[in-house]
């Protein structure tokens, strides 16, 4: 049996995904209604958002183009393979791709959401919590982590877990001030701080924003009951009907996203390969994933390779 993942959003190369976007079959088809729905073309903008400076980790073609590519590449999987998920996730931003593929959302309305969304974020983190950003960090586990919190708090810093990813790969979100003593206690503990992010998410200090968000993008939506089940990258819960995919997508502003849980319960539906599909340099790859399954990662260069019928890698 197998599931099929969708990855957390990461830094791309447009020309990572150019190719596939513009010549895919699947893909081609994605795109050309994703031009219908903004009014421009998207891979133009997406190749324009790259070259440009002070537009952010994740400009909003970045994010579209991202969406369509995890999407066109679910879709080539499932054809291509007879793949019949037993379930299907997404880690924090690939939520929306698991919704869609589960059946829960048309594809439309999740471009028009993600567009929606993604400029709330950015409206929003522009006036907001300006000084708090996300610290991510490996080869730390988590008594170590609790340690290192508990110093923070003797110290007066506020801090919260925004993901536990792995046994011992975590982020962390902190004042900006305390990056600094925070990556050099790290370090000490053996541990390798790697990217921070801004803006940040998965806190419960953003509790407006999940409001906004709830009222002025998702009021209008209408969600079906998934086809496939969605497991919940909080808790690991099975979610089966609209309104829970609904709440799920809105609790990623507030909620931590717990990756270990989702393997827990992929495992226990029966699941011995799991496709990764999209761009991921983190969720397919953590030793809690590859120790529990055989992990088939679908990228835009994967799907593009002559056809063949053995196995995809």
């Amino acid at each position: 049996m197998s599931a099929i993942v969708f990855p957390g959003i990461g830094p791309t190369r447009f020309a990572d995904s150019a190719r596939f976007m513009a010549a895919h079959p699947v893909a081609r088809r994605l795109v050309a209604e994703t031009d219908r729905i903004l009014g421009y073309s998207l891979l133009d903008r997406y190749r324009e958002s790259e070259s440009q400076d002070g537009v952010g980790a994740f400009p909003e073609p970045a994010r579209i183009a991202f969406l369509v590519n995890c999407l066109a590449l679910a879709e080539w999987t499932v054809a291509e393979h007879d793949v019949e998920p037993v379930a299907c996730a997404g880690a924090s931003f690939g939520g929306t791709a698991a919704a869609v593929h589960s059946g829960a959302l048309p594809f439309a309305e999740a471009v028009e959401m993600t567009l929606a969304w993604g400029r709330r974020v950015d409206t929003y983190f522009a006036r907001e919590h300006r000084d708090i950003v996300t610290q991510s960090f490996a080869r730390v586990p988590a008594d170590r982590l609790a340690e290192i919190r508990a110093e923070l708090d003797a110290r007066g810093d506020w801090n919260e877990v925004a993901c536990h990813v792995d046994h011992d790969f975590h982020m962390l979100s902190v004042y900006e001030d305390v990056v600094e003593w925070l990556q050099g206690r790290l370090r000490a503990a053996g541990g390798l701080p790697l990217y921070v992010m801004r803006p940040p998410m998965h806190s419960g200090v953003f509790a407006a924003l999940r409001e906004e968000i709830a009222t002025e993008v998702t009021a209008d939506i209408k969600f079906a009951d998934p086809r496939v089940p969605v497991v919940s990258d909080h808790d690991g819960s099975l979610v089966e009907t609209g309104e829970g995919v609904r709440e799920l997508l809105l609790d990623a502003v507030t909620h931590t996203v717990r990756w270990p849980a989702v393997v827990d319960t992929i495992k226990g539906l029966g699941a011995e390969r799991v496709y990764v599909t999209g761009q991921d340099a983190l969720w397919g790859r953590v030793e809690v994933m590859t120790g529990a399954f055989e992990v088939i990662a679908v990228k835009p260069d994967t799907a593009m390779r002559p056809r063949r019928r053995s196995a995809i890698a």
